[in-house]
């Protein structure tokens, strides 16, 4: 028992460390964009590789999930 408490933890542990980084990794994004913005007007940016662009989809839709899980405890937490 004291084996799947511990197995469950470092999945946790996991899955808040892989979240907390792709949210820290959109925020550092959103203000490489601004700051292009800033300085040329507008951004563009083009992902010829398909595998990237992928990978990239499937941690955006990670950290979309990771915020709303988040999100409701803290709203949960305030009840």
């Amino acid at each position: 028992m004291k084996a799947n408490a511990k197995l469950d933890r470092r999945i946790l542990v996991l899955f808040h460390s892989l979240g907390l980084s792709c949210v820290g990794g959109a925020i550092f994004l959103q203000i490489l964009v601004f700051v292009d913005i800033l300085q040329h007007g507008y951004f563009m940016a083009v992902e010829n590789n398909p595998a990237i662009l992928t990978f990239e989809i499937v941690l955006t839709v990670f950290a979309l999930i990771y915020f709303i899980y988040i999100y409701q405890r803290f709203i949960r937490s305030i009840k």
